[in-house]
């Protein structure tokens, strides 16, 4: 073959190449999924880390990104495996460093390419510009569900199990307070922590000892409380997930979080190359979508009406923006 034939073939296989490339539509890389990792210290089948993982799988059923992750990782271990899913390529990498702050920011740090989605109960830090922060900032729908709860107890006396005494839980027991004070201003209130994000049976004890005290309705912000509430014979509210159809005697309302607003947001601000150092707790309120009061379901019809009345009546003022709960991040006490 001449010289020539072999440059007239080269410049007809680089014409087909390119008028192949002109075929793939303008943003096509852009469209790829982006590289999403959760990293999480418990099972993801945990309330508040299963709405993480509810959103995320969303999020991938769509096509919008690729996700991976790991639980049941130690604050110890976490910035390790952190490292790790910044090293394997992944462009965002959520979860929740309450036990490990330090070192996740310091990971983050390393790693300026990489956007970081963490929940904290700290802020945000203009000085590490690929790090947000998150919370479940659902104090709108706690406060509807203890309405009902001051609605629906008899002897006036509520208990209420929490993990651990820090603001995103904190913020929902005074927010719950609040909603059933609005109903009998006089309930007693047995206000206790367990020391541990995940340990059912713990908070199953700790629950009857508060319904051997008087309490015939239960807040149950960690599980295992609506377990104690089912055999005991009380009433139980739920926290950010909808456990009604599990305990359909038991449960009469939960406050459910929704954290597809905040993936959302932070999946559009990766791909649009403008993810910053920013607070995005505020894609859990109601107003934004990120929360709101589950069905009755099975309760439906059970409870007074002037309370459903006042859920309405509140429930409207908070989408509108003329009534705000009062976020408390203090240590709520038994009174």
């Amino acid at each position: 073959m001449t010289q020539r034939n072999l440059t007239r073939r080269f410049l007809l296989s680089t014409a087909a190449m390119l008028a192949g490339a002109s075929l793939v539509p303008q943003g096509a890389l852009a469209a790829e999924p982006l590289k999403v990792a959760g990293v999480y210290t418990v099972p993801v089948e945990q309330q508040w880390v299963s709405r993480i993982h509810k959103a995320a799988e969303a999020a991938q059923s769509r096509g919008d990104i690729e996700y991976t992750f790991t639980e049941n990782v130690s604050n110890t271990d976490y910035a390790r495996v952190l490292r790790e899913y910044a090293e394997a390529g992944n462009q965002l990498i959520v979860g929740e460093v309450f036990g490990a702050e330090a070192e996740a920011r310091e990971v983050a740090a390393d790693y300026p390419d990489v956007a970081f989605l963490m929940g904290s109960s700290f802020k945000q830090d203009e000085a590490l510009p690929n790090f947000a922060v998150f919370d479940n900032y659902i104090q709108d729908a706690a406060y509807l569900s203890g309405i009902i709860a001051g609605a629906m107890t008899e002897s006036g006396n509520i208990g209420m199990v929490g993990g651990f005494p820090i603001p995103e839980v904190n913020r929902l027991m005074h927010a719950f307070m609040a909603g059933a004070a609005e109903m009998n201003p006089d309930i007693k209130f047995q206000v206790s922590f367990i020391g541990s994000w995940f340990d059912p049976p713990k908070a199953k004890e700790t629950a009857f000892a508060m319904v051997e005290q008087g309490a015939d309705v239960l807040y149950a912000e960690r599980f295992g409380v609506s377990d104690a509430a089912q055999e005991k014979g009380v009433l139980a509210i739920g926290n950010v997930i909808d456990t009604q159809a599990e305990y359909p005697e038991t449960v009469v309302a939960s406050a459910l979080w929704h954290f597809e607003p905040t993936l959302d947001a932070a999946i559009a601000a990766v791909k649009a190359g403008d993810f910053k150092a920013d607070d995005y707790g505020r894609y859990s309120f109601m107003s934004e979508g990120g929360s709101s009061l589950a069905p009755l379901g099975t309760f439906e019809g059970k409870v007074p009406q002037e309370a459903m009345d006042m859920v309405k009546e509140r429930e409207k003022a908070i989408r509108d923006g003329s009534f705000t709960v009062e976020i408390n991040d203090e240590e709520p006490k038994s009174n």
